[in-house]
């Protein structure tokens, strides 16, 4: 990605633009729509919501009048608005994604069945995928990427969400050899573990901040936190090292300290983990490296990263959506991911009761008042029949469930009509029938 700018300016100048069509036009999805926007070498040609007005308020805060956006609910009318010069907006995620001249579909719904039925109709029509929908990933991901890649296209969590920004320094530092003790990142919020949408404290915060109170709390109840760090285990194979990580109090300065090894003074019992802390780190994210050599140790002390035995990689921000559009870019272009899971699970996020639940009742979405996400090792997960968080949605309670208790697939009934579900079924073969080869 090194000649990325450049890229995108000769894209500009040959009248060659990428065209990315956006599914979803909330926070996120906006600042996508902005960003894009500015920049050389790409367009968003059409963006689909659940209404009309949400897809159209994104272009308008982009600085589009009215007069340059069109409804648009075929992948013809898609063609011809773009033809035109018009931007287009749909309620119809299928239409944008046949789009003839669409390259590259970015996810930003935020719902993992929406996820899972985008991502497979991408890989029908082989439109690159960038994923913002971490839940969905996590649930599903390994087998979206298998298929993608039959697909020849590209499957990509995104660049500027904690995993991607996480994954930029961890390749970096795995391309140099160095060894990799901790990866993680600062918790931008309190941490609320029991907090839910009706709270005024938080419903005001959201408010303030032009977000949903949901999306305010799927961060505050750490179940953000969780799945993100999930999705930076499975695209690693770094482990956690305790169930739902330790997440220390520490500053930037401290890290390289907490994060070592209980024997150097630190937490950890293992070297290889994922994990996360509250203090000053937010919205930095960091990677802890180790090295028995010599001579880069003594480099090391010279560029004033410390005497180790362990060396602080941190970057001080993450942009979020705002950097969305590179993974696109580099998708098209270099055909490359800026994160994607590996072949199997390493970790997996699982549904912790977050009230007292009752025999009958239908569990919400994450960051409502039923549930909280937990990362748990995806082997210990199996062997417990612990129900992923992805797959909570919409689940009937069968029996009674306290507070705090994790939810097992024994515990509910499922809905059999998701896409999802089915996905994660056929995942859950793949990779039985992969280990017992």
């Amino acid at each position: 990605m090194y000649e990325i700018d450049t890229k995108l300016l000769q894209l500009e100048r040959e009248g060659r633009p990428i065209r990315v069509a956006l599914i979803g036009a909330g926070q996120m999805g906006k600042d996508i729509v902005a960003q894009i926007a500015g920049m050389n070498g790409m367009e968003c040609d059409v963006v689909v919501d659940l209404n009309y007005e949400l897809a159209k308020e994104a272009y308008r805060q982009a600085g589009y009048p009215d007069d340059q956006i069109v409804i648009a609910d075929t992948p013809e009318e898609i063609e011809a608005a773009s033809a035109a010069g018009k931007k287009a907006v749909s309620v119809q995620y299928k239409a944008a994604v046949r789009a003839g001249q669409v390259q590259c579909v970015i996810d930003a719904t935020g719902s993992p069945e929406m996820g899972a039925r985008v991502s497979m109709e991408c890989i029908f029509h082989k439109k690159h995928i960038v994923m913002m929908n971490v839940e969905c990933d996590i649930t599903i991901g390994p087998i979206l990427r298998k298929l993608s890649e039959q697909a020849g296209i590209v499957y990509s969590l995104t660049a500027g969400d904690e995993p991607g920004s996480v994954m930029e320094i961890i390749r970096f530092a795995k391309a140099l050899g160095f060894k990799i003790v901790a990866a993680g990142k600062g918790k931008n919020n309190p941490l609320d573990i029991y907090a839910n949408p009706g709270m005024k404290e938080w419903a005001d915060k959201a408010a303030a901040r032009d977000m949903s109170p949901r999306m305010l709390i799927e961060f505050v109840d750490g179940s953000k936190t969780m799945i993100e760090m999930a999705a930076v285990s499975n695209a690693t194979g770094l482990t956690i090292d305790c169930h739902g990580m330790h997440g220390p109090h520490c500053n930037v300065a401290d890290l390289t300290k907490v994060f070592s090894l209980k024997s150097q003074g630190g937490i950890l019992d293992r070297e290889g983990v994922v994990d996360y802390g509250i203090g000053n780190i937010n919205p930095g994210v960091f990677v802890v490296v180790t090295t028995d050599n010599k001579r880069i140790i003594d480099g090391l002390v010279q560029r004033d990263m410390g005497t180790g035995p362990n060396y602080l990689l941190y970057r001080p921000y993450h942009l979020c959506s705002i950097e969305t559009p590179l993974t696109a870019a580099q998708a098209v272009i270099y055909g490359e991911s800026s994160a994607h899971p590996l072949s199997y699970l390493t970790s997996e996020c699982v549904t912790a009761a977050k009230k007292d639940l009752k025999a009958g009742e239908k569990l919400d979405a994450i960051g409502e008042y039923c549930y909280r996400a937990e990362i748990e090792t995806a082997a210990i997960a199996r062997a417990g029949k612990l129900l992923p968080v992805g797959l909570a949605k919409g689940a009937r309670v069968i029996c009674d469930i306290p507070r705090d208790t994790p939810i097992t697939y024994d515990m509910v009934e499922l809905d059999e009509g998701q896409v999802l579900l089915q996905l994660r079924w056929m995942q859950d073969q793949m990779l039985a029938a992969e280990e017992s080869y």
